[in-house]
């Protein structure tokens, strides 16, 4: 079984239904005007339907029930509550290295021994390296993409308890 604990409008999926995922986000909004131009014409849209409403650093589910867990948390603190992009992917609190901490940990918790955890990150604002520090684990591999290679894609793997 597959996490989203992060979905917002599902934007990175190609099947945005896929049948063995559950998507969790914190909120839910219904086909929301985010933009018109002058012209009267809307141009931008926002819906975020989840399976379940849960805060990423407290998800309601037993520990390492998932094989494999997606994490896309808010990566901007410093952005207007209505800008286009907070609406969007959500907005850091200024406590965010807890939040940030706290979801990387519920993520893993909940994922299987020998999982696999995406984490995408971008580095807009905060460098991943700080991230890494904050989330004190260190992926296995990782890709940067995007116009000027601020995103960046993380691989973690849960390693097997050893007795």
């Amino acid at each position: 079984m597959i996490l989203d604990a992060t979905c917002g409008s599902r934007m990175i999926w190609f099947d945005k239904n896929h049948k063995d995922t559950l998507y969790v986000d914190c909120r839910t909004v219904d086909n929301e005007i985010i933009y018109k131009s002058k012209n009267g014409k809307i141009e931008r849209r926002l819906t975020i339907t989840p399976d379940v409403v849960a805060d990423f650093t407290d998800l309601p589910f037993e520990n390492e029930l998932f094989d494999l867990v997606v994490f896309d948390p808010p990566h901007l603190k410093q952005i207007g509550s209505n800008a286009w992009m907070a609406k969007k992917y959500g907005k850091l609190p200024t406590n965010w290295k807890d939040i940030i901490r706290d979801g990387f940990a519920e993520c893993m918790r909940v994922l299987s021994n020998r999982g696999t955890l995406i984490f995408k990150w971008n580095e807009y604002q905060i460098p991943v390296s700080e991230i890494i520090k904050v989330i004190g684990a260190y992926p296995l591999f990782g890709n940067r993409s995007g116009k000027q290679a601020k995103t960046i894609w993380m691989v973690f793997r849960k390693k097997t308890q050893v007795m």
